[in-house]
């Protein structure tokens, strides 16, 4: 089995290589990955040298360049974790996110038909569903619910997501979809909430909460994401979307509290900013589907798991 891995530098994606590394130690793995400001040798580097892994540093929206790869590699399973993924940036600048969010997934589907490839998985978010009232906890997103992205990030996402499928209705091609809540762990990109708070918590920097900090959002460990998506690959039924939630909503300023804590630093150093523009309000993903048809579970306790990540990223930041 040989799986390309697009995305594979940077926070979901390496750690998804980490993951199937350890568990089929006989797959062939080959990552492809722009190496933009969010990705990094560095982080990848542990599995560089190992005689089952390339890598190729390359743009998923560089058609030759991509079907070159495919015609090297003749992939079996591709998993598209490439993309841009910060809401802020995609309101400064929506092209960017255009580009490879929706023209790099056309230009992956057209390698996977072209190249024969057994599956496609695409790994979406929660926030193509748009945003929930706060005073309904009872309004979950499932994956039938209707797509209403906010932001140009989402937007691009969702219309990726419309792409794939297109792709499997039209031409037959063998695609799964994941939608997954807000991943926490290991080798996030600072510009993110918790490695951000950390970081500047650290320092004894100001800790800029938008509006008043109470948006609220499903959290679930990178880890637990890592064994959805395995799930999906082995046992997923080709078409289908799955919701990947992790069963524990918090608000914004709950995490920056939690961290303050965590490293002993006061609330003081907390500073309420103006909002983001179009800031969706709350996301909750219902994952019955992949729980009762799948038999996946998220596993990791959210108390056990920011406490490790917070700590992961204070000795890491230490030890520069």
């Amino acid at each position: 089995m040989k799986i390309l891995i697009t995305g594979g530098a940077g926070f979901i994606g390496s750690n998804f290589i980490f993951y199937m590394m350890d568990k089929y130690p006989e797959y062939e793995f080959v990552c492809v990955d722009k190496l933009t400001y969010a990705g990094s040798l560095d982080t990848i580097r542990p599995v560089l040298d190992r005689p089952n892994f390339v890598f190729y540093k390359a743009d998923i929206c560089d058609r030759g360049e991509m079907y070159r790869i495919f015609e090297a590699e003749r992939p079996d399973v591709v998993v598209n974790f490439a993309a841009e993924s910060h809401v802020d940036r995609s309101i400064d600048n929506p092209e960017v996110f255009l580009d490879s969010n929706i023209k790099g997934v056309s230009v992956l589907m057209d390698a996977c038909m072209r190249y024969d490839v057994g599956r496609f998985h695409q790994i979406s978010t929660d926030e193509v569903y748009g945003d929930l009232p706060l005073d309904r906890s009872d309004l979950l997103f499932t994956e039938e619910s209707p797509i209403c992205p906010s932001s140009p990030y989402s937007s691009s996402k969702a219309a990726a997501d419309l792409l794939v499928m297109a792709y499997h209705r039209t031409y037959g091609s063998p695609v799964t979809i994941s939608r997954c809540s807000n991943n926490y762990g290991p080798y996030q990109y600072p510009e993110k909430l918790i490695p951000l708070m950390v970081t500047n918590a650290l320092a004894d920097r100001p800790l800029p909460v938008y509006g008043q900090g109470i948006n609220v959002r499903d959290w679930i460990h990178v880890d637990d994401h890592c064994r959805a998506i395995d799930t999906i690959l082995t046992q997923g039924k080709v078409g289908e979307i799955y919701n990947v939630g992790g069963h524990c909503e918090r608000t914004n300023i709950e995490i920056v509290r939690m961290i303050c804590r965590e490293l002993g630093k006061p609330e003081s150093l907390i500073t309420f900013v103006t909002d983001r523009k179009g800031h969706d309000l709350r996301y909750s993903i219902d994952s019955t589907k992949i729980e009762q048809t799948l038999g996946w579970r998220p596993e990791v306790n959210f108390d056990d798991g920011i406490r490790r990540t917070i700590r992961w990223y204070a000795d890491r930041l230490r030890g520069m």
